[in-house]
């Protein structure tokens, strides 16, 4: 391992592997919160939805837009006044959430507003007619008909987390970005950028695995 990797501190990697998996993580937890609940208002809130209101729809999808837009490492510069107000500090692991969770949830939104427009609307129609309340079609209903389709969409956008939080390393956010960049492009050591990539790839091949055995086993279709 060492004549194949001479440059590389290994209990650094370590450590900027615990930083990334860090910020994917809690990153992750908000993005799906924010993210369902920016779908579920998109969907119900469009025309013929329970919650009908072209207005809203309207603001929602117009600022769902914008964020998904907007390149992240563009998005981490905007975001840096907010980030020392609500973190105290633009470096960091910690430093690097605010700007992967606004980037990443109006993405993940999007893709739950897909699943949910996905679900069968003769179910709804029944659940209607046999007198279910609003609540009840979303919470009986729609998210569980739905929910293979949000955790696969959910997988998708924590691949996606990773490639931030390396992005987010560029500009000192910590983790696997930083030891890439910093100790590897920028030093001329190939093997600590190739090491990084490869522990960047094994995160992501165990995150795709773990994502399809998910939705296989709660595909009831």
């Amino acid at each position: 391992m060492t004549q194949l990797f001479p440059n590389v501190d290994w209990s650094g990697m370590l450590l900027a592997t615990g930083q990334t998996l860090y910020m994917t993580l809690i990153s992750g937890v908000f993005t799906f919160i924010i993210g369902l609940f920016l779908g579920l208002l998109l969907y119900l809130t469009a025309k013929d939805g329970l919650y009908e209101n072209i207005t809203v729809y309207r603001i929602t999808s117009s600022i769902v837009n914008v964020f998904r837009s907007i390149p992240f490492i563009i998005l981490i510069i905007l975001l840096i006044p907010l980030t020392v107000i609500i973190v105290g500090t633009m470096i960091g692991a910690s430093a690097a959430l605010p700007s992967i969770i606004i980037g990443a949830a109006p993405f993940y939104g999007r893709l739950v507003e897909i699943s949910l427009r996905e679900v069968d609307k003769g179910v709804i129609e029944a659940s209607e007619s046999m007198g279910a309340t609003r609540l009840q079609i979303i919470f009986k209903v729609l998210l569980p008909e739905a929910l293979p389709s949000l955790i696969s969409g959910m997988t998708v956008t924590l691949i996606a987390l990773i490639g931030n939080t390396a992005m987010a390393g560029v500009v000192g956010a910590g983790g696997l970005g930083t030891v890439a960049y910093n100790e590897g492009f920028e030093a001329n050591n190939n093997d600590v950028t190739f090491a990084a990539t490869i522990i960047i790839l094994v995160i992501v091949f165990i995150i795709q695995f773990i994502g399809d055995r998910v939705t296989r086993r709660i595909d009831k279709r």
